[in-house]
């Protein structure tokens, strides 16, 4: 997959970046920090590309296929940013839809784009979630989408309470997935078996 990068203001980074080395009490000139700074720089350039991304800009592929039942891609790797302490959190996400009155599909890559134009961003996962459901909903207008994240968050598993292995299941459901226990049934069926 193709990794874009936001344009960021590299300067600005650097300076703040040895800045902070300053602050904890490091040596930005020492030989292991000395290109820290624009090495955080290029990272945060990716880490932060959904920034300038819509939904629009990677669902933009529809097919017409007469098709009327679920469509369901699990386990996309997810790799976000906490918004509060700005440490990682990863996981993965389960994203399913039944396709519009048309009977219209978009390609399964796009699902993973789409997942990933809300992970790279300052994020908080419950907010993730409900995006990528309301930008299906708003791009495609299926009869129904649902979303599952799992996810770990480092700043709950290496500092704060420090409980590695902890998981935060956070989901979205709009349209058939909300209005039929059935169809919800199904598809948490599916995400949750055959691990």
């Amino acid at each position: 997959m193709s990794v874009h990068f936001l344009k960021v203001d590299s300067g600005r980074i650097e300076k703040a970046v040895r800045e902070i080395l300053l602050a904890i009490g490091e040596d930005p000139d020492r030989d292991g920090l000395v290109d820290t700074p624009a090495r955080v720089a290029r990272a945060y350039a990716e880490q932060f590309a959904g920034l300038g991304q819509s939904p629009e800009d990677v669902l933009t592929t529809v097919f017409d296929a007469d098709h009327d039942e679920m469509v369901l891609v699990k386990d996309i790797e997810v790799f976000s940013t906490c918004e509060h302490h700005l440490v990682p959190f990863h996981g993965v996400a389960h994203v399913g839809y039944v396709p519009n009155e048309k009977g219209q599909i978009t390609g399964l890559s796009k699902l993973a784009r789409l997942v990933d134009v809300y992970a790279r961003r300052p994020q908080v996962q419950e907010r993730m979630t409900s995006q990528i459901a309301d930008a299906l909903m708003d791009v495609l207008a299926p009869r129904g989408v649902i979303v599952v994240i799992e996810a770990e968050h480092l700043c709950m598993t290496m500092r704060g309470v420090r409980k590695p292995g902890a998981k935060t299941i956070t989901s979205a459901v709009r349209g058939d997935f909300r209005d039929s226990d059935k169809t919800r049934a199904e598809a948490m069926a599916l995400i949750l078996g055959h691990r």
